[in-house]
C-alpha cells in the first residue's frame, strides 16, 4: 500500500562543518547531468591550494544532497562516499526506511522538478537593493509530499526504474555517437570541397571591400526580430559556419540604434572573440534584417562579388586548415575567451579559383550538407523523445500510474 507522505518524515537537514577534516575528505559537486561525484581537476572551482574550505559542509555516503540554486532544474543526488560540498548546498540525511534509489528517482522525476521550482524564491526579486538568487528553501521542500510505500515497493520501482532507464540511456548515447559521425562525415565534405584553396598566396583582404565592426551596449537579455524591433547580434551569431539571427539581445528604448552598423544580405561576418574552438567562426548573413546591428565581437566583411563567393569563403574559413591559421594567431589570457585582430584575419590567406567555380562548389555543398543535416535533425529529434520517454517512465513509475510487478 502506497500513502502521500510529507518528506520532513523521510529527511532531516544535516548541517556539519568540515573544520580540520577539510583536507582529508574529497571535494564534491551536484550536477543536472550526472548527480554527486568529486570535483574534477579540470573544474574552473576545483580546491585551489590556499583555499578555506573549513566552512564547507559534511556529507556522508547516502545523504541527500542539493545545489539549492539549481535545483528546479533537477541538480541534486544521492552521494556515493564521504566528502565536503559547497556551503550553499543543503544536506539532508536519509532515513533507514527509505530506498536511496527510489528516493532520487522521485526527486528528479519530472512532477517534482516542477514542484520545486514552483516553490524557489528569489527569481525576479530585490533584496537589499540587489537581485536575489533563486534558491529552494529546504522547508518547502520538506513540506512536499511523496507517494511512500513499503521498503519491498520502493526497490521494486527503483530496479524497475534502473533497468529501464539504463536501456534508453544506452540508447541516446549510440544516437547521440551517430550524430557525432554525421558532423565529422560533414566536415570531411566540406574539407574535400575547399582542398582547391592554398595556404598560399593572395591574401583575403584583396577580395575585401569594407568592413565594419559594431559595438556593444547594455542591452535586454532576450531577443528581438531584428526587422520590427531593434537588436544587438551576441558573438555566437557566426557559430558553427551558420549566420544565426536569433542570437542577439534587444536593443532598450533609450539607446539611439546605429544603422551604419546594420548587417546586410550576403555579409561576411566573423567572430573576434570567443572561445578557441569558435574564434574566427565565420558566416554568411541569409535573409533582409534591417534593425540588427552588429555587436563589437562581430567583424561584417563586404567582398568583391566578382572575385569572391561570400558562402564558399565562408566555408574555407571553417575548414580545419584555416581553423588551424586562425586558433594560431588567437590571443587572449583566458582559454574561454580568445580574440584574434582585424589585421590577421584580413591576412589570411585566400587564393580564390574563379568565382563560377566558387559558386558551383557550394552549390554542391549545399546538396551533400542538406542530406547529413537532415540526418542529424532526424536523430536529435529521436533523442528527445527517448528523453521525454525516460521522464515520463520515472515519473508514472514513482507516481504509481504504472505497477512495476505487472511490467517486470
Amino acid at each position: 500500500m502506497t500513502d502521500a507522505v510529507r518528506l520532513k518524515w523521510l529527511l532531516s537537514e544535516s548541517d556539519v562543518r568540515a573544520g580540520a577534516a577539510a583536507e582529508e575528505l574529497p571535494l564534491l559537486s551536484v550536477s543536472i547531468s550526472w548527480g554527486v561525484r568529486r570535483r574534477e581537476a579540470s573544474d574552473t572551482t576545483t580546491r585551489a591550494a590556499s583555499e578555506n574550505l573549513s566552512n564547507y559542509k559534511v556529507c556522508r555516503a547516502g545523504n541527500l544532497v542539493i545545489n539549492r540554486m539549481r535545483a528546479f532544474q533537477g541538480a541534486l543526488g544521492i552521494a556515493g562516499e564521504d566528502g565536503i560540498v559547497s556551503p550553499d548546498y543543503a544536506v539532508l540525511q536519509v532515513a533507514p526506511e527509505v530506498d536511496a534509489r527510489w528516493l532520487n528517482h522521485f526527486l528528479t522525476s519530472e512532477a517534482t522538478v516542477a514542484t520545486m521550482s514552483s516553490l524557489v524564491r528569489g527569481i525576479g526579486g530585490t533584496e537589499a537593493g540587489n537581485v536575489r538568487t533563486p534558491r529552494l528553501n529546504i522547508n518547502d521542500l520538506l513540506s512536499m509530499t511523496a507517494p511512500f510505500g513499503s521498503v519491498a515497493q520502493q526497490r521494486a520501482i527503483a530496479d524497475y526504474l534502473d533497468r529501464e532507464t539504463a536501456r534508453i540511456d544506452t540508447l541516446i548515447e549510440e544516437q547521440q555517437r551517430l550524430i557525432e559521425m554525421l558532423r565529422e562525415r560533414r566536415l570531411a565534405v566540406v574539407e574535400e570541397a575547399v582542398s582547391i584553396v592554398a595556404t598560399r598566396g593572395a591574401r583575403l583582404k584583396h577580395i575585401i571591400r569594407s568592413v565594419r565592426q559594431g559595438w556593444s551596449p547594455q542591452c535586454y537579455s532576450w531577443p528581438a526580430d531584428g526587422v520590427e524591433t531593434w537588436a544587438v547580434l551576441k558573438a555566437g551569431a557566426a557559430n558553427g559556419g551558420r549566420f544565426r539571427p536569433m542570437e542577439n539581445k534587444e536593443l532598450p528604448e533609450d539607446e539611439v540604434p546605429r544603422t551604419d552598423i546594420v548587417v546586410t544580405q550576403g555579409d561576411l561576418i566573423v567572430s573576434r572573440a570567443n572561445t578557441r574552438e569558435l574564434v574566427g567562426s565565420a558566416a554568411v548573413v541569409e535573409g533582409d534584417f534591417p534593425r540588427l546591428m552588429l555587436c563589437d565581437k562581430l567583424y561584417a566583411f563586404s567582398l568583391d562579388k566578382s572575385r569572391a563567393d561570400s558562402r564558399f569563403v565562408a566555408a574555407v574559413l571553417g575548414s580545419r586548415r584555416w581553423r588551424d591559421l586562425i586558433e594560431l594567431e588567437a590571443t587572449g589570457a583566458s582559454h574561454s575567451m580568445l580574440n584574434i585582430s582585424q589585421s590577421d584575419i584580413v591576412n589570411l590567406p585566400m587564393p580564390l579559383p574563379p568565382v563560377d567555380e566558387q559558386r558551383r562548389v557550394v552549390a554542391h555543398l549545399d546538396g551533400e550538407t542538406a542530406k547529413i543535416d537532415q540526418l542529424i535533425a532526424e536523430t536529435g529529434r529521436f533523442i528527445e523523445l527517448a528523453r521525454e520517454r525516460r521522464s515520463a517512465l520515472i515519473t508514472a513509475a514513482v507516481t504509481g500510474q504504472i505497477d512495476v510487478r505487472e511490467v517486470a
